[in-house]
């Protein structure tokens, strides 16, 4: 959302006026001072937080959210400052790899089903083999946009900052740290991949669904028509022999 007082960063333009606020055309009387810029670096932590806040006031599911958000940012941050600011590998290990389970149990069995409408799981059959099952809410739901922004964005962004994170080991030759980010990368990638292919699954059976009902209503339609053509011949004909 732009600032309310957007300084304009125009000012030594020839057309435009430098105390002309291009968002809401307000013109100020008062010249450009060091304390705007001040109060504007003030302003920004307060409208962090009341960004936060408006999408929780508009979450169907805020409390699905929050632990979306707190496991994944939880075991980012514990790595991050871990590896920073101790040596103690075995302490940061052993909580990092249980937030990472939290979140990849969390992720993958409430907070998909509650925010986009999508489950998934795998299952192991008698002949060894895995099969990939896939659940999806009817179509008549409607995500809320903001869920759906979050869960996606969200799912897609955290491997990215974990291969980030798996290029500076290989850079720093932090080998051990790196048996770290190999498990949060194959858990992360794991609801990808099953999200990924939930929603082609779910996007591909609403599709077939609708067809199959466009062709049935044809079909119902013009069975409908040709029965009633066939009535009104009979009709006509039987009233017109007499």
């Amino acid at each position: 959302m732009p600032q309310e007082d957007q300084l304009n960063l125009l000012q030594n333009s020839a057309s435009i006026a430098a105390d002309q606020d291009l968002e809401s055309g307000y013109t100020s009387s008062q010249p450009v001072t060091t304390n705007n810029f001040n109060n504007n670096a003030q302003q920004a932590p307060e409208e962090s937080r009341n960004t936060i806040r408006e999408y929780f006031e508009q979450s169907s599911h805020p409390i699905a959210a929050f632990f979306f958000i707190s496991f994944r940012l939880g075991a980012l941050l514990t790595y991050l400052l871990g590896s920073i600011l101790t040596d103690n590998f075995t302490f940061v290990f052993v909580i990092t790899i249980l937030l990472l389970a939290f979140d990849f149990w969390t992720v993958k069995n409430i907070s998909g089903r509650l925010l986009v409408g999508l489950r998934w799981w795998n299952e192991i059959q008698p002949d060894g083999s895995n099969k990939w099952v896939f659940e999806s809410a009817s179509p008549s739901r409607i995500n809320n946009a903001a869920d759906t922004r979050l869960f996606w964005w969200t799912l897609y962004g955290t491997p990215a900052l974990w291969a980030l994170f798996a290029l500076s080991c290989i850079m720093t030759l932090k080998f051990t740290w790196l048996i770290i980010v190999g498990v949060a990368l194959a858990l992360n990638l794991a609801n990808v991949y099953g999200y990924t292919q939930c929603d082609k699954d779910a996007k591909k059976r609403w599709a077939t669904g609708m067809a199959t009902r466009s062709a049935l209503g044809s079909l119902s339609s013009g069975a409908s028509g040709l029965v009633g053509k066939a009535f009104t011949s009979g009709i006509g004909k039987v009233f017109g022999s007499r």
